[in-house]
């Protein structure tokens, strides 16, 4: 398991790297909020009320930060976030 701290504009995110074997869970959580990889559900994240912003096809925590949202919960959307957005974009607005 990886642990790094990622400097962003508006914070430090917390991006963890596990191993999970064909391919890794990777997630980055800012002060509100996370985005995560294909490995996460959007749809249980919503339902539990978390901010929260998916990307896929990702292999490393700055592939997360680099790569096209494709779903986003509704806290999420509140504060901005959107598909299309890139991971760091969404993150900064997670602060």
């Amino acid at each position: 398991m990886i642990i790094e701290q990622i400097p962003l504009e508006n914070g430090t995110a917390i991006g963890l790297k596990f191993d999970m074997g064909n391919a890794p869970l990777l997630v980055i959580k800012a002060d509100k909020g996370f985005v995560m990889c294909g490995y996460l559900d959007t749809e249980i994240a919503e339902k539990l009320g978390d901010v929260a912003a998916k990307v896929r096809g990702v292999n490393d925590l700055e592939d997360v930060l680099h790569t096209e949202v494709i779903d986003v919960t509704g806290h999420a959307k509140a504060l901005g976030v959107k598909p299309g957005m890139k991971g760091h974009e969404a993150l900064e607005l997670m602060f």
